[in-house]
């Protein structure tokens, strides 16, 4: 069966983006953006609701982005390569391949792609997103990666009224100061 992985990059206060929808402080270095490569190597299908699809959608889009480093290109490869399911009532049309739109998350639809998703695990995208797959016991990992700054506010990387006992499978520090924290979720 596929892992449901939440993978997010937060501010040491819990923010993915600060009180101006910012989130240039979370940019990854060179050895930061190798990692994540590596951990999303075995992802097969992105979920996001609309903004962070629409956040990622350079990845497709923009060849100035793959053009950057080794690594950028590497990451739009593979992002490229996986299927993507955005979860929108608003979204008209998708604007990359293997891209399809639901209107509403359905827990059952993914538990059961989850189960039919042999040989890759399944990523869901976005705090908002990730808040529905929390509540209905979807998530089997969380991939965080603490920033190294205070931002005061913001956009939360984890869903409020959620209660999940967690355990740590692996810790890695950066050298540009930010911290890998991989964690199982204990049902």
């Amino acid at each position: 069966m596929a892992r449901l992985i939440y993978s997010a990059i937060t501010s040491l206060d819990g923010y993915i983006e600060d009180e101006e929808g910012r989130f240039d402080w979370a940019v990854p270095d060179q050895q930061v953006h190798a990692f994540i490569n590596d951990l999303e190597r075995p992802i097969g299908t992105y979920l996001y609701g609309r903004r962070m699809y629409e956040t990622m959608v350079g990845w497709e889009t923009d060849p100035t982005l793959a053009a950057q480093s080794d690594e950028l290109a590497d990451f739009a490869q593979m992002w490229q390569a996986a299927d993507k399911i955005v979860y929108s009532r608003t979204l008209e049309k998708e604007s990359t391949d293997r891209t399809r739109i639901e209107r509403d998350f359905d827990p059952e639809a993914v538990r059961r792609l989850k189960a039919t998703s042999a040989g890759s695990d399944l990523s869901v995208g976005g705090p908002d997103l990730a808040a529905h797959a929390f509540g209905a016991g979807l998530v089997d990992e969380c991939h965080l990666f603490i920033a190294p700054i205070v931002v005061g506010g913001g956009k939360q990387s984890l869903p409020d009224n959620v209660r999940l006992p967690l355990e740590l499978l692996y810790d890695r520090s950066f050298g540009n100061g930010m911290v890998h924290l991989r964690y199982r979720t204990r049902t």
